[in-house]
């Protein structure tokens, strides 16, 4: 059996097919950038992109199983059951088991409740292509992921402090490798057919501290200093790099929502429950990426 990785170079994709190779599977990962490297010895790796369907044939061609990246299209998904793929494991989010409350287009609801909506309407979308293509599904639903903390680390490099508005302000987040493993078991077993599982970290972790736990796990002292949101929204405004003013409003409402209090998405015990092991804490995430923070 061979099992395709689309997303193959992403932060999830690369502990998929490290997964699955180290389980003895043979792996085809797709990827726009095959040259890239950082997969395992021993993966073929090939040029695909979800926009372009004459990749699609040499990408499928003896393909069973496809762990399917959130950016995939019906194209695809169609192409890939013609082939003869008969499972796919869906890359979506946590928002897509969000009830289904606000409409996207509403005026009346709040830019974060406006980008959660979008969240669920896409990722839903995805799900779905899956799930009447009548192929087995298995669909993982990640929460924010610890590797968003790797937007930091140019300034702890530098021995600088991390800036940024609500040091308090956190969420139960998850580190990759706990998403991988559970979407290779799915790949891999017929145990969690049919099933959608969420995904986060083990309690919520605010900014101050994930800043405090990189300086541990590097072995030298990192800070976080507090700015307010009217700094934060001209410091990071660079509309060229996707920081509009859009994606700054739901941005703040975020980091408000979840200072001093609970976080908004509240942590599970899925991957516990699936593993019979906790989730890996920020410790661990920290940790495990110390080298791209020195």
């Amino acid at each position: 059996m061979t099992i395709l990785v689309t997303g193959a170079s992403g932060n999830i994709g690369r502990h998929v097919v490290s997964g699955l190779v180290g389980a003895g599977q043979r792996v085809r990962a797709m990827t726009r950038t095959p040259g890239a490297g950082r997969l395992p010895h021993g993966t073929e790796v090939v040029y695909g992109d979800f926009d372009d369907p004459k990749t699609f044939d040499a990408v499928l061609e003896g393909i069973e199983r496809v762990y399917l990246f959130s950016a995939a299209t019906a194209g695809f998904v169609d192409r890939a059951r013609a082939a003869g793929v008969g499972r796919f494991v869906v890359h979506s989010a946590a928002a897509a088991a969000f009830p289904n409350g606000d409409d996207p287009g509403d005026p009346g609801i709040s830019a974060l409740r406006r980008h959660l909506a979008d969240e669920r309407v896409g990722h839903r979308a995805i799900e779905r292509l899956a799930e009447e293509s009548g192929a087995e599904w298995t669909h993982v639903r990640m929460g924010l992921l610890a590797a968003n903390a790797l937007d930091w680390a140019d300034p702890i490099r530098a021995g600088e402090p991390v800036r940024g508005p609500y040091g308090g302000a956190g969420e139960p987040l998850v580190h990759e490798a706990d998403v991988a493993e559970v979407a290779v078991a799915a790949l891999l077993t017929d145990a969690h057919i049919g099933a959608a599982y969420t995904l986060t970290g083990p309690a919520k972790v605010t900014q101050s501290e994930q800043v405090r736990t990189i300086g541990a796990a590097i072995g030298r002292p990192a800070a976080f200093e507090e700015i307010t949101p009217e700094q934060a929204r001209t410091e990071w405004y660079d509309p060229d790099n996707g920081m509009d003013d859009d994606v700054l409003d739901w941005l703040l409402e975020l980091h408000a929502a979840s200072s001093d209090g609970p976080s908004v998405l509240t942590p599970t015990s899925t991957y516990e429950q699936i593993t019979g092991r906790p989730p890996r804490p920020f410790t661990r995430w920290a940790a495990d990426h110390a080298d791209d923070f020195r």
